[in-house]
């Protein structure tokens, strides 16, 4: 097998939890409230850095798809899934789109603080 190469993402982003490759870029989150087995999951539009399993038919909570398991490139861990197809007409805003679980990846906060701020006008006394 030949060396991985890996989509570096800019932004705050979700990373694997056990080997820290960058996964998806906050930004891209659709939803904050699915459920999986284990807990809370993220919707994704978009996901990097991943492998994807075989095809198949999983009854889940909201009725049955067909879905395809997602492993981090790196370590191979396995870190939620793909929808594939919904079979309910209302779930079909679920096709093409990924969940995370979210005790499988952490979230890298890279925010820049301006130390060099100044005042606002609502913050400064008026002479």
């Amino acid at each position: 097998m030949g060396r991985v190469f890996l989509v570096d993402l800019d932004g705050r982003t979700y990373r694997c939890r056990f080997c820290d490759s960058p996964l998806a870029l906050a930004d891209d989150v659709i939803s904050r409230s699915f459920n999986c087995r284990q807990g809370r999951a993220y919707l994704f539009s978009n996901v990097v850095n991943i492998l994807l399993g075989s095809k198949e038919e999983r009854n889940m909570l909201s009725g049955m798809h067909t879905v395809e398991d997602i492993f981090c490139c790196c370590c191979g861990q396995i870190l939620g899934w793909k929808y594939v197809v919904a079979h309910d007409k209302n779930q079909k805003y679920k096709e093409g789109k990924f969940v995370l679980e979210r005790w499988r990846i952490t979230e890298e906060v890279t925010e820049d603080f301006n130390l060099d701020a100044r005042p606002g006008s609502s913050d400064s006394e008026n002479h």
